[in-house]
């Protein structure tokens, strides 16, 4: 992967959060992490409206985005930024416990590129991270701007 590409991760579970960046790490993956906890921070991200740091337009993004979240659900975020015309070309991954049906439709009719479960088993769990590292490794990403 370019690694011009920063990897947004987007998930209220701290433990979770620190497994990916650990083996997203272990898997080679060198590119700069940012870690939002809501799906608000997020939105305010991508759309500039952020008191803190905000996406840069010339440089290109990748989202892991987990559903159950605070505020704005990853639901709402990957319906929103699929919507805009600049930030729909975003690579939305959405990376979470939830295995229903229904939620896998509802994802990819919205426009998500990728839609994994997290395992509950540790193991399994850091080995399904370990793959997307290596899957992130590969892809060729779009600037946003």
């Amino acid at each position: 992967m370019n690694k011009n590409i920063t990897i947004v991760i987007a998930e209220d579970d701290e433990g979770h959060a620190f497994l990916i960046k650990k083996n997203l790490s272990k898997s080679g993956v060198i590119n700069p992490i940012i870690h939002f906890k809501d799906g608000e921070e997020v939105l305010n991200f991508f759309n500039r409206i952020s008191a803190g740091e905000q996406a840069d337009p010339d440089k290109g993004y990748i989202i892991l985005l987990d559903i159950k979240m605070p505020r704005i659900d990853g639901t709402e975020v990957l319906e929103k930024m699929k919507s805009d015309p600049v930030l729909k070309k975003i690579p939305i991954i959405m990376i979470t416990t939830t295995d229903s049906p229904v939620e896998v439709e509802l994802c990819h009719k919205l426009g998500c590129n990728s839609y994994i479960v997290k395992p509950i088993d540790y193991d399994k769990f850091i080995d399904v991270v370990k793959k997307l590292g290596y899957f992130l490794e590969i892809v060729e990403i779009p600037n946003t701007g």
